[in-house]
């Protein structure tokens, strides 16, 4: 499949004010110099020959304390494997590491790879609440569901602005790899993400100062 990916931003992102701006300082006359620095990021193919330890360090943020239960290598290569279906966006062309990327996996095509099992397997572990039944039943039940994968991540310094042009670029392709008749017809896409739970502090609030502990009392 010809690649019809151009390797330039295709929206207009805000670009950094040029030069320096400066902010007067409240407590004194100075004025404080703020630098700030233009960037151009680019949107490349995964590239099997650069990409492969990129890849890695994005996935291991993605699966977080989780990262250590799959197989990231093998993961890296299968993204590698389809060079013409999701993108890596650099800032400093096409040999540099990637500061993000986006791809979909066929979980159906893969599943008898071992991460995507383990992907599976653990995906299925994780959807056990009433709210996400549907999502078990079409992991764990047999059916003719083509679920694709999405996996995202991208640097914490990186302006969200990027996610929407990988998106669009990942459909695009989507459609050009059923024009030819390859194996992308989705029937569900799943996007794994990490999600935060908020727990209550053990420790004693502001308000509320710890006790003091009594002093026992003496036996005569």
């Amino acid at each position: 499949m010809a690649k019809r990916k151009t390797q330039k931003d295709p929206e207009d992102l805000p670009d950094a004010p040029d030069g320096k701006s400066k902010r007067k300082n409240d407590d004194s006359d100075s004025d404080e110099d703020m630098d700030t620095l233009d960037v151009d990021f680019e949107w490349f193919d995964p590239n099997p020959a650069v990409d492969f330890h990129g890849l890695k360090t994005l996935l291991r943020q993605l699966l977080d304390v989780d990262n250590q239960l799959f197989n990231l290598s093998e993961l890296a290569d299968l993204i590698l494997s389809q060079p013409l279906l999701g993108s890596t966006v650099k800032c400093d062309g096409t040999e540099s590491d990637p500061f993000s990327f986006l791809t979909v996996l066929n979980l159906e095509t893969h599943k008898d790879k071992q991460v995507i099992a383990d992907l599976t397997a653990y995906l299925t572990r994780h959807s056990t609440t009433p709210s996400l039944a549907p999502l078990q039943t079409l992991l764990t039940a047999p059916s003719t569901s083509q679920i694709g994968l999405i996996l995202t991540e991208r640097f914490i310094n990186m302006p969200h602005e990027i996610v929407a042009p990988s998106y669009k670029m990942l459909q695009e392709e989507i459609q050009w790899a059923l024009d030819e008749k390859e194996p992308y017809a989705f029937t569900h896409y799943l996007v794994l993400s990490k999600a935060y739970m908020e727990v209550e502090s053990n420790l004693p609030a502001a308000e509320q100062p710890p006790a003091k502990k009594k002093k026992a009392a003496k036996g005569g």
